[in-house]
């Protein structure tokens, strides 16, 4: 899938906002539209291939809007916030987002997000085997985890930073190692990045001991 051919839907209220991104996106070669509400965007996400939402909206919450379009498949999601709050983002990601935005970043970051993304939802060749260490399993080729015997649903992202772990069972990763590799690229806010997925993931597999923090370097897969 090139640019020229994904269509990007941006979900903003705010008009301003909504045509800069648009120009953005546009200057970039992607296709893009865009609707100014969550009932909206519940309706446009269908033709589109990607969402650009923005969680702060007139009607309905941006969160709920976020987890109503994941249900229904696969397709990337990155929601932007002017709180950037720690608890946005992981309420965002607990909602299927497969990346979160600060509002105030600027132009060539949100489309180093976009394409980091999009290039984690083609097929990865790298992480098409099944993984089992002990109750868990990674399935690479289905994007499939399950914890004794019952699946665990997890955003693209969440599953592709468990994988890289979980490939490496006996090695400690770094935050750069996993920034480049997960995300393809090195920005220096990635500790944060990277310690709110690794939190997202605890929670949903139920215990800290699967993510070990190696501190001052990084972090191993553990046992459960």
């Amino acid at each position: 899938m090139t640019q020229g051919t994904v269509r990007v839907l941006v979900v903003e209220g705010r008009a301003v906002q909504a045509e800069a991104r648009r120009q953005d996106l546009r200057r970039q070669g992607y296709v893009v539209s865009s609707v100014d509400s969550g009932a909206k965007a519940m309706q446009a996400h269908r033709i589109s291939d990607f969402v650009l939402l923005d969680l702060d909206l007139p009607d309905i919450d941006g969160i709920e809007v976020c987890r109503s379009i994941r249900a229904t498949g696969s397709k990337p999601i990155i929601t932007v916030s002017s709180g950037d709050t720690e608890t946005d983002r992981i309420l965002a990601l607990n909602a299927g987002a497969d990346d979160c935005l600060d509002a105030d970043c600027g132009p060539r970051e949100m489309l180093a997000r976009i394409e980091a993304v999009l290039r984690r939802s083609l097929p990865c060749r790298q992480c098409d085997r099944v993984i089992s260490l002990g109750s868990l399993s990674l399935d690479g080729q289905s994007h499939e985890a399950r914890l004794r015997g019952q699946p665990v649903k997890l955003t693209g992202r969440e599953f592709e930073l468990l994988h890289k772990l979980a490939s490496h069972p006996d090695e400690v990763l770094s935050r750069k190692q996993l920034m480049a590799s997960v995300w393809g690229t090195s920005w220096a806010d990635a500790s944060r990045t990277i310690d709110t997925h690794v939190r997202s993931l605890r929670a949903k597999l139920g215990a800290r001991s699967w993510i070990i923090t190696v501190r001052g370097v990084g972090y191993r897969i553990g046992r459960g």
